[in-house]
């Protein structure tokens, strides 16, 4: 099985000068949405540079041939997974496990600390994005009506979609899965240390830029190829953010 883990392209958040200013639940940008277009774009008919397997040389293969494709419920991760799975043909499916650190919140700077809010409802996302897979949990009252989420919770939220994935791989032993997941800087670093074993407090980030794509094969002995991470070969320098 072959695992493309993908940050969201640039959201309003990304390019704020004060945080104070944030949004609960942001959406992309200019600069933001020609990132996920050209993405989706490359995706669908780019090469893919990767080393074959016991060799040093690079294979070229046009597009990436996705066979599935995940989304977090956040609107920046639905808003590029629409370019992705409109260029692919490929129904983005909604999961509310690979959602940002901390959830749905705001921090009113007046002492409280961040503050929860409820995440966008089933018709919400239904009314703008209404071909995509959407999972029981995401309902009328929206999909995140919790507190603030911390590393920790993350952290732990990440280690059981990582064994998930896992038990994906064992059972593809004779379907070549190519998943893909559209997820968030954050969540993509606990995504990463689960899946390597590394503690949450391991003392590195695996720093990934708006659109930026990350590949980890998983081997029929258990072990892991990382093929590449923090890709964005596919975007000019000046919409690298």
């Amino acid at each position: 099985m072959q695992l493309y883990i993908i940050r969201h392209a640039q959201s309003t958040n990304n390019a704020l000068a004060d945080p104070r200013d944030r949004d609960r639940d942001p959406t992309l940008t200019e600069l933001g949405e020609r990132q996920a277009d050209i993405l989706a774009r490359h995706l669908a008919t780019g090469v893919e540079l990767v080393p074959a397997a016991g060799a040093t040389n690079g294979r070229d293969r046009p597009g990436y041939s996705f066979t599935r494709l995940y989304c977090s419920p956040m609107w920046r991760a639905l808003q590029t997974a629409d370019s992705v799975g409109q260029a692919l043909g490929l129904t983005p499916e909604v999961r509310t496990d690979i959602h940002e650190q901390g959830g749905i919140f705001l921090d009113h700077w007046d002492g409280r600390g961040p503050i929860g809010y409820s995440g966008k409802t089933r018709q919400e996302i239904q009314t703008v994005f209404p071909h995509y897979v959407l999972p029981e949990d995401i309902t009328e009252r929206g999909w995140w009506n919790r507190d603030f989420e911390d590393w920790s919770a993350c952290h732990d939220r990440a280690v059981q979609v990582a064994a998930e994935l896992r038990k994906w791989a064992e059972c593809d032993q004779e379907c070549d899965e190519r998943i893909a997941i559209v997820s968030h800087g954050g969540f993509v670093d606990a995504l990463l240390k689960a899946l390597f074993s590394q503690s949450a407090d391991w003392g590195v980030f695996y720093y990934h830029y708006n659109s930026a794509i990350s590949r980890i094969d998983f081997r029929e002995d258990g072990r892991l190829n990382v093929r590449y991470l923090n890709r964005v070969d596919h975007l000019p320098l000046e919409l690298v953010s």
